[in-house]
């Protein structure tokens, strides 16, 4: 795992000068660029929510080809979803996913407020059930804002699906890949790994 733990390391430094306003911006100059056309090898995986205000690459202060980076509403699941990830494990040797969720997602916040409703009839309907479980759990439990528990169990039940996934609970078992879950804050820019 220590590629793995080099790996998170980099993302934790790279969100603290981030969030203390000490960004580097690295890797982002034309001859990086040129570098990067032979190919890439990126060294950790980030799979978060769509949401502008959560761009992974600025949120841990990372350059051209250092990230493979996923982004789905609410860190909804799907096959090329899956397949994207898979890729970047097999294909590329990531030794890292990061599962990041993020306070106040508004994927989180619409399931919260639909799961009394019936379905609008679209493919938000598809986002609503796979968050469901997260707000049902959030609902039962106590204490903090029902929304950011939501956030947390929606982060911890993707990471837990990854880790059961064939492909990539083999590579966890052979010890060449971690999968983890983060929280970020829109507040005060950090990332909280749980």
């Amino acid at each position: 795992m220590t590629d793995a733990a080099r790996a998170l390391d980099r993302l934790r430094g790279g969100n603290e000068r981030f969030a203390t306003g000490a960004v580097r911006r690295p890797d982002v100059s034309t001859n990086r660029r040129a570098d990067l056309a032979a190919g890439q090898a990126p060294f950790a995986l980030i799979f978060s929510c769509v949401d502008s205000r959560v761009p992974p690459e600025l949120v841990f202060d990372q350059g051209l080809g250092h990230l493979f980076v996923c982004r789905t509403a609410g860190q909804v699941l799907d096959q090329a979803v899956l397949g994207s990830i898979q890729y970047g494990v097999l294909e590329l040797g990531i030794p890292l996913i990061l599962v990041l969720g993020h306070e106040e997602c508004g994927a989180v916040r619409a399931t919260l407020e639909a799961r009394h409703s019936a379905p609008v009839g679209n493919d938000i309907d598809a986002l609503v059930a796979a968050i469901s479980p997260a707000v049902e759990r959030a609902d039962v439990a106590e204490g903090g804002d029902p929304l950011d528990r939501a956030v947390r169990y929606n982060v911890g039940n993707v990471v837990t699906a990854l880790r059961g996934n064939a492909v990539l609970g083999a590579a966890v078992g052979a010890g060449s890949l971690r999968i983890l879950g983060a929280r970020y804050g829109l507040d005060d820019g950090r990332v909280e790994f749980l």
